[in-house]
């Protein structure tokens, strides 16, 4: 687990410098050359920062142990992180899109060139920063809206590049603006589906990871469990999930509750569930 802290809070701080530095060069580029499309990933990289900030900051937190108040500790911050990034996509994406329909109607002369080497620069830079993240960034909320964030900057990077070529090859002033509209929208798609899942999880939903009928199947599976009910699975934080559940056994099996809890902690382990408190019952039982 430390090893996972100390490879994330890696992975935070080279993403935040490295985007803050990206953010300002596509500011200047993108206002001193023309291209609305290049200061909206500008605008959308500066949203990173600060959600990959607060994203960093969550992540230290939920390191804190348990008090005597707060007895899960503060793993759910990372959820709250989630959302406000979800909030701070969403802002940029109007931002980026009201500017882009403003400029449809006062178009501007781009110089390709500039503009080109700099949208090349968010490709790479966004795709590094997304790379550091690991491939275990899926189970874990907080980490996934980072690299979230990270490569839909790169898409965006991407769309600006070619929108900068064809511009310098066709001069179709509109394509710039064009670009920034589409940006912005896709931009908004990705805000909206982080959102949602953040929000279902604060609400304690069972995370989208974990498949409910596999739970259940699973602890109704286990030598001398009968019947499973009062089932709850909810999120700890963006990478730990709990679970409660009763267990009701039947009458010849009532002798080996310890073996039958750790089977039954074993079979949640394997399908990503760490924390559980299981009630066992005896149908018939005197």
């Amino acid at each position: 687990m430390s090893h996972h802290h100390h490879h994330s809070s890696h992975a935070f701080r080279w993403t935040v410098l490295l985007n803050a530095g990206l953010s300002g060069l596509q500011i200047v580029v993108g206002s001193a050359f023309g291209s609305i499309a290049l200061i909206g990933d500008a605008l959308h990289n500066l949203g990173d920062v600060a959600g990959l900030l607060l994203g960093w900051g969550a992540d230290h937190l939920s390191r804190r142990p348990a008090t005597a108040r707060f007895t899960y500790g503060f793993g759910r911050s990372t959820q709250l992180a989630a959302i406000s990034n979800a909030v701070l996509i969403l802002m940029a994406s109007a931002v980026v899109c009201v500017e882009a329909l403003q400029r449809f109607q006062r178009p501007e002369p781009l110089v390709a060139g500039p503009v080109a080497w700099a949208a090349a620069a968010g490709l790479v830079v966004n795709l590094l920063s997304a790379r550091l993240f690991g491939h275990g960034h899926q189970h874990d909320l907080n980490r996934r809206a980072a690299v979230l964030h990270l490569l839909s900057d790169a898409a965006v990077s991407a769309a600006v590049l070619i929108s900068a070529l064809l511009a310098a090859a066709t001069g179709w002033l509109w394509l710039d603006p064009l670009t920034g509209l589409g940006v912005g929208l896709s931009v908004a798609w990705l805000g909206v589906e982080l959102l949602k899942d953040g929000l279902a999880e604060s609400l304690d939903a069972i995370p989208q990871r974990i498949d409910p009928d596999a739970v259940r199947s699973g602890l109704l599976g286990l030598d001398g469990v009968d019947d499973v009910h009062h089932l709850h699975v909810w999120s700890m934080g963006t990478s730990r999930v709990a679970l409660t559940v009763h267990l009701v056994r039947a009458p010849e099996s009532a002798d080996n509750d310890a073996t039958l809890l750790m089977e039954a902690n074993r079979a949640m382990a394997t399908l990503g569930i760490d924390h559980c408190t299981f009630q066992l019952e005896c149908r018939s039982c005197d």
